[in-house]
């Protein structure tokens, strides 16, 4: 008799399992269907983003400042040192080629000493230092002597001076490279930013910054203002003939700044030289630490590390090359955050 089997059923512990995992793919694939795609950032979100970049573009462009000046300091002073080896090389020769002939004329008449063979044969210190060698030499001898030594050693010390300035210049330049690069990568994440921009967003900023510009570039009435010294007045001065001019990192003029940079040149044209980089020029004169101090003309320091400058130019203005994308204009002082003022 054939035995019947009941079919083997699933275990429940199976099917909880199985239905738990379809449930949660069920799950995943609404979460994933239902999930809202990664939001584009907003014209002003992106705003904010490039103008921290800008900035952070702007304490590059400082340090860079720094190297470059740095640079071309190293590369006078090498020069100069240089120079000076070149002249103490000839008036060595010349010390030289005397002892020579002195030599050459007592040969000729059979008379020279042992002290002038000695000198023509070894170094002249090391004779010098002979007391019975010297007894045999000229006053004038001995003189000319001396002065090759002292030249000898002038030299020796100027061309140690000189090679650890070019191991210097090197560290600099390589430094000036690393700066550019930083100050760039910045402008260009920033460029980045700005061409996800839809056409329309983009004009909206570009509008923006025009109306900006032409509103800050007026001259502000200067009435009432508190003048400085007459060449803080010519800096100033000069400092407005160059409004509307681009900001351009590195720029000293005359036709493109950033922000050290036309402080600097406007105060050459009043014959008046500074350092070059903000954080130099905040050290170059009396600190006016209260608004109400500052005087037309006087530079003005912003951000704690001391990466931004510019004129003040009186009513609560200062006169500044601001940033990347903008031009040489006036601006309200409590758009930045203001550190102190600089009296040259």
């Amino acid at each position: 008799m054939a035995s019947h089997r009941r079919p083997k059923q699933t275990s429940r512990a199976r099917v909880t399992v199985l239905t738990t995992a379809a449930a949660a793919a069920v799950v995943l694939s609404s979460q994933a269907a239902n999930a809202a795609p990664s939001e584009k950032p907003s014209k002003d979100e992106v705003k904010t983003k490039v103008d921290k970049l800008y900035e952070e573009a702007e304490q590059a462009t400082e340090k860079y400042n720094g190297a470059k000046e740095k640079q071309e300091k190293l590369q006078k002073e090498i020069s100069t040192i240089q120079d000076n080896v070149a002249r103490g090389q000839e008036e060595l020769n010349e010390l030289r080629d005397s002892i020579g002939m002195a030599a050459a004329a007592q040969y000729r008449t059979g008379s020279i000493d042992s002290s002038l063979q000695l000198f023509l044969s070894s170094d002249p210190d090391d004779y010098l230092d002979k007391a019975s060698t010297a007894d045999q030499l000229s006053a004038q001898q001995v003189e000319a002597l001396k002065k090759i030594q002292e030249k000898q050693r002038e030299l020796a010390q100027e061309r140690s001076e000189a090679s650890g300035k070019l191991t210097d210049l090197a560290s600099t330049r390589t430094e000036l490279g690393k700066k550019k690069k930083e100050v760039q990568a910045k402008l260009a994440e920033a460029q980045k930013l700005l061409n996800s921009l839809t056409a329309a967003e983009k004009a909206a900023l570009a509008a923006a910054d025009a109306r900006a510009s032409r509103s800050s570039t007026t001259r502000v009435d200067l009435s009432g203002a508190p003048a400085g010294s007459s060449r803080a007045m010519a800096a100033f001065q000069a400092a407005q003939s160059k409004i509307g001019s681009p900001y351009v990192y590195g720029a000293t003029g005359p036709s493109s700044f950033d922000c050290s940079g036309l402080t600097s040149w406007a105060y050459a044209q009043a014959g008046v030289g500074i350092p070059r980089t903000s954080q130099a020029q905040a050290n170059a004169g009396t600190r006016i630490y209260s608004q109400s101090d500052l005087q037309v003309g006087d530079l003005v320091i912003f951000y704690g590390d001391l990466h931004h400058v510019g004129f003040y130019a009186g009513n609560g203005q200062v006169l500044h090359a601001p940033r990347t994308g903008t031009v040489v204009r006036y601006e309200s002082i409590n758009n930045m955050p203001f550190q102190f003022g600089v009296r040259i």
